[in-house]
């Protein structure tokens, strides 16, 4: 009789146990109204866009106040200063800028009396060979798809990758990255594996694929680890490393881009 509580005990350890390992604590911040900067000067004729707005809660990430009157510019490092204006609220534009592989640019942001700045290389482009849609072997679902970036990375060249997803104009949610330090000077085909929307056939289907330095790399490697969707805005279980100086939320990304679309069949 006497083993009988000791049963008892030891279930309900084992109960607490594995309701403990249910819980995940996101240890979310509450500090609101940050400064958010958000700035991408790319290899394609502009405009160019530089976006300043202020953090809400991590559980409001529908609105974001923008923060308007600032002074933007963009050195690059042949002496050349590029002056933003205020296009919308909290969105500063140049259309007579266009990014160049190996070229260094320094973003000066000035608002409320504060000044920050940030500088970024442009990589030279890496070319996207293809895309293609197959079947993923982990869903039970026999026509949903998952779609794989295809592309040959350059020998003895660091490379960092980041790529957006759309479906039927719709943007992917969910964060991809990728490096060259296991596939240096090889043929890479890397699976964009997401569970935001649904690829059927008859889906059209984008990929944006960038070539970033290894600053910008590392802002959205943290994020993609924290399984974060999107940039900027909401308070995050834990701020990725920026490149901005003071230290604000959001990046500054000289960087190539290049896409390729497809419509995926049966």
């Amino acid at each position: 009789m006497k083993t009988i509580p000791l049963y008892i005990l030891v279930f309900f350890i084992l109960l607490s146990a594995s309701s403990c390992d249910k819980v995940i604590d996101l240890k979310l911040g509450s500090e609101t109204g940050e400064l958010v900067i958000e700035g991408v000067i790319t290899n394609v004729k502009g405009p160019q866009y530089i976006k300043l707005t202020t953090n809400v809660a991590f559980s409001n990430t529908n609105t974001y106040p923008p923060v308007t009157g600032a002074q933007v510019t963009v050195n690059d490092q042949a002496g050349h200063t590029y002056t933003f204006t205020e296009s919308a609220a909290g969105v500063y534009s140049i259309s007579q800028l266009t990014g160049t592989a190996a070229s260094v640019y320094t973003m000066h942001v000035s608002t409320n009396g504060k000044n920050y700045t940030a500088s970024s290389t442009m990589p030279k482009q890496v070319g996207l060979g293809s895309i293609t849609a197959a079947k993923n072997s982990f869903d039970s679902d026999n026509n949903k798809k998952k779609i794989t970036v295809h592309y040959s990375d350059p020998k003895g060249v660091v490379n960092q990758y980041k790529f957006l997803l759309y479906v039927n104009g719709v943007q992917v949610k969910r964060v991809f990255v990728n490096n060259d330090d296991f596939t240096d000077g090889n043929y890479v085909s890397f699976d964009l594996i997401q569970d935001d929307i649904d690829i059927y056939p008859g889906d059209k289907v984008t990929v944006e694929m960038q070539c970033i330095d290894k600053a910008v790399y590392t802002y959205w490697l943290t994020l993609m680890q924290q399984d974060y969707n999107g940039p900027g805005g909401g308070v995050t279980p834990s701020d990725p490393p920026t490149n901005i100086t003071p230290q604000v939320l959001g990046y500054f990304s000289a960087q190539t881009i290049q896409t390729k679309s497809l419509t995926v069949k049966e």
